[in-house]
């Protein structure tokens, strides 16, 4: 099969700005660039891992659609090393719709939701897969 990784996960955005801030300063990427598309109403933003640029995030703004309030993708998961840490990091940022309690799988793997700019639902996990469960 001809699939590696994923290269960007899309994200509809009605202020660019306030995203690529949230992006930035909640979630720890690096903003890359802001792009005008061919059509010449929508804007696209792209984020990067710090250090890395093999996954993307693409911010979209100026998309007229009608979008669902969960919008177009259910949800974004980031890997995270500490489910712990990172729950407190961002329980003190003033974000939507935070669990208050981290969910364990059965295989052992750790997760919560809490809400982006827009609504969208971000994801930090923590696999047992890669062997870094606590």
């Amino acid at each position: 099969m001809a699939v590696r990784k994923i290269e960007h996960v899309g994200i509809h955005s009605s202020n660019l700005e306030a995203s690529i801030e949230f992006y930035t300063k909640v979630i720890g990427l690096d903003y890359l660039e802001t792009l005008d598309h061919t059509n010449g109403v929508i804007k696209l933003a792209f984020l990067s891992f710090p250090g890395s640029r093999d996954t993307e995030i693409e911010l979209i703004q100026g998309y007229d659609g009608d979008v669902h309030p969960e919008g177009l993708v259910h949800h974004v998961a980031f890997a995270v090393d500490d489910i712990e840490e990172e729950h407190e990091r961002i329980s003190k940022l003033n974000v939507a719709a935070l669990d208050s309690e981290i969910t364990r799988l059965p295989n052992g793997s750790r997760y919560f939701f809490f809400h982006g700019p827009d609504g969208e639902s971000i994801e930090f996990f923590q696999s047992t897969r890669g062997g870094n469960a606590q």
